[in-house]
């Protein structure tokens, strides 16, 4: 069974989640949803940030730890 939700949020920010599901071939409830399921599958303790980062797209769904580091100092330290 499929519910509708309703979700408030910044403008900015849903424009650029249009953007990012027209670029990935995909639509919103699917981004949605997939955050949805990651979330809901993981046990307390293990919604870590590289986690969630596989789940937004910044990395690729088999980026290891190592990986997210390496995206953390390039794009907060310029590296």
């Amino acid at each position: 069974m499929e519910t509708k939700l309703t979700v408030r949020i910044d403008d900015e920010l849903l424009q650029g989640a249009k953007r990012y599901a027209a670029e990935n071939d995909t639509t919103l409830t699917r981004l949605v949803a997939a955050f949805f399921e990651r979330l809901t599958q993981q046990a307390p303790g293990e919604l870590d940030a590289p986690h969630v980062r596989r789940v937004t797209g910044i990395l690729p769904p088999n980026a290891s730890e190592q990986e997210y580091y390496g995206y953390l100092e390039r794009k907060y330290l310029g590296e």
